[in-house]
């Protein structure tokens, strides 16, 4: 099979060029998805093994010029910035950080970037009752989360309660 023949260049040429194992098994996966929708013949296994190399140095290329490579932060600079964005209770972040993604998004818009669930409704394209729904899902999580019903004060005036 090709995958074990080719699979050590494959994922060398994927960690060579992304710098980064995560990036690579994606790379890797897409590579060998492409060579089992490939319906062209190959002359001999140089020409295989060629058709491989270049998909892969492509397929990198492509990654690394998408819009997601370009646009992702590291989860440590998110901690670096929701700490500086909330010295005072830099654990109220943390534990936003730690919600499901979408209870995340909610949450995130609505405390920190000032949204009304209407607002939130429009930029996600959801009904404005699942936004209220999300808000009151992920408020009851944080305060499992942050031990209480206490109120401590959040960025532009709101509070989870």
């Amino acid at each position: 099979m090709c995958v074990e023949q080719y699979a050590d260049t494959v994922r060398r040429i994927c960690v060579v060029n992304l710098k980064n194992e995560a990036d690579a098994d994606d790379i890797f996966q897409n590579v060998f998805l492409k060579y089992a929708q490939y319906e062209g013949d190959f002359s001999n296994e140089e020409h295989k093994k060629a058709w491989i190399i270049k998909v892969t140095e492509n397929a990198c290329k492509d990654f690394l010029k998408s819009f997601f490579y370009k646009n992702r932060i590291s989860i440590d600079e998110i901690k670096e910035i929701a700490a500086a964005a909330s010295p005072s209770h830099p654990e109220v972040m943390e534990a936003v950080l730690q919600l499901p993604e979408s209870y995340r998004n909610v949450i995130y818009l609505y405390y920190y970037e000032g949204y009304s669930a209407v607002e939130i409704a429009q930029i996600l394209k959801k009904n404005v009752n699942t936004i209220y729904t999300t808000l009151d899902r992920a408020k009851k999580q944080l305060k499992e989360r942050l031990g209480g019903d206490e109120d401590d004060g959040e960025p532009n005036q709101r509070s989870i309660s």
